[in-house]
């Protein structure tokens, strides 16, 4: 009778160790388990870009309509340089009319302005949408595609390659929780985006007889307080996804689930992880973006100093409870900071650290243009160098 319950005891210590095993240690994260039923997933602080959770975050999966967070990117980017603006017209080609799958609608020839194709990317996943604003930017959707791979290229992003600019099943066109959550963490620079992404609903075409409801595919910006964002998918293939933001205590948070079984089963996962962030950490905000840190010397330069200023928020994340006190500010500026040089331009970097360990890390960039100096200006600023040597 012992050695029987000792054999019993035996196996059920094996059958605990074989489960502690099989769990990836980020699935346990906390004693809580997240992600159950997704193929992969991921929850980041914004500012830091700290990973919270994460569960085969690098595996390669069909993003379907999530795609559109990319496609949103360069259009917000083409807005902030100037290339486009919001109130231009957008006309519609006839391929862009011809997408299938979720749409608003479009005819060929119909013209919208880049605020309405905007809507009806965020706020209900237009595939149609998506193509006319490829090809308004880029002459084609090929070429827009090009972009989209050059921009994820730029991002550091080695898991991800697109096909289209809507998702839609195609071939090789596949990315990771992990890459979608920083696609998203750079859309997330343009705060106007949340414009159109918290939007449950609204309408296009209000003054026609083809009004159009639109319904925000992401039913979290209204179940989940704080939830202003980001984009859903589903296809066969790539099964119910969702890339979720929320901004609440002071802490923007990016969660993302791919492979869901089914949408209940995903915005359950999503709104597990936003419960679990927001338990169990917080952030400490250092400075705002485009707060100025020093003054950065510009060699041969019409100015011979410029504001440096941060890109980004400084933030450091912490479990809570947890001090930074001894925390210190350590800025690297580059080599040979010469002119002539552009707005937004990184010249140095901000690091945060505790105990040597680096809390954040910030670029440090120009707050405006330093063109190169002039003759005039440079044998005036040699003179004037020569002349306080002589007074000493």
């Amino acid at each position: 009778m012992k050695q029987s319950l000792r054999i019993l005891l035996a196996l059920i210590i094996l059958m605990a160790l074989m489960t502690s095993i099989m769990t990836p240690a980020s699935a346990r994260e906390g004693g809580v388990k997240l992600a159950d039923d997704a193929s992969s997933a991921i929850l980041i602080e914004r500012d830091t870009g700290k990973i919270m959770f994460e569960k085969n975050s690098n595996e390669k999966l069909p993003p379907a309509s999530m795609t559109k967070i990319m496609t949103m990117l360069l259009i917000m980017e083409a807005i902030d340089n100037g290339k486009i603006t919001l109130d231009e017209k957008v006309r519609t080609s006839e391929r862009a009319a011809s997408m299938g799958g979720s749409q608003i609608f479009l005819e060929p020839g119909e013209e919208m302005t880049v605020d309405e194709m905007l809507k009806g990317i965020a706020i209900a996943s237009g595939n149609d949408a998506s193509v006319a604003m490829a090809e308004h930017l880029a002459g084609s959707e090929d070429e827009f595609v090009n972009m989209m791979n050059d921009k994820a290229k730029e991002l550091g992003l080695k898991d991800t390659n697109f096909v289209n600019s809507n998702g839609l099943p195609v071939a090789d066109h596949y990315t990771t929780a992990h890459d979608m959550a920083m696609m998203s963490r750079e859309l997330l620079k343009y705060e106007s985006i949340t414009d159109y992404t918290s939007l449950y609903e609204d309408y296009l075409r209000a003054d026609s007889d083809k009004k159009f409801w639109l319904v925000n595919t992401n039913k979290l910006v209204k179940f989940y307080p704080g939830v202003d964002g980001l984009k859903t998918g589903f296809t066969r293939e790539a099964k119910y996804c969702l890339t979720a933001t929320a901004n609440k205590k002071d802490m923007r948070v990016i969660a993302v689930v791919m492979g869901a079984s089914t949408p209940k089963d995903r915005n359950r996962q999503v709104t597990e992880m936003l419960d679990y962030a927001y338990s169990q950490y917080q952030v400490h905000k250092q400075y705002d973006r485009g707060t100025v840190i020093a003054q950065v010397k510009v060699n041969k330069g019409a100015k011979n100093k410029v504001d440096a200023v941060t890109a980004e928020n400084v933030s450091m994340l912490t479990k809570k409870g947890e001090s930074l006190e001894g925390a210190t500010e350590e800025v690297v500026w580059n080599e040979d900071v010469k002119a002539p040089l552009k707005e937004g331009q990184t010249v140095g970097t901000l690091k945060v650290k505790l105990d040597e360990k680096v809390l954040s890390e910030v670029s440090l960039v120009l707050s405006e243009d330093v063109d190169e100096a002039s003759l005039w200006q440079f044998i005036k600023r040699t003179a004037s160098i020569m002349g306080g040597k002589r007074e000493s």
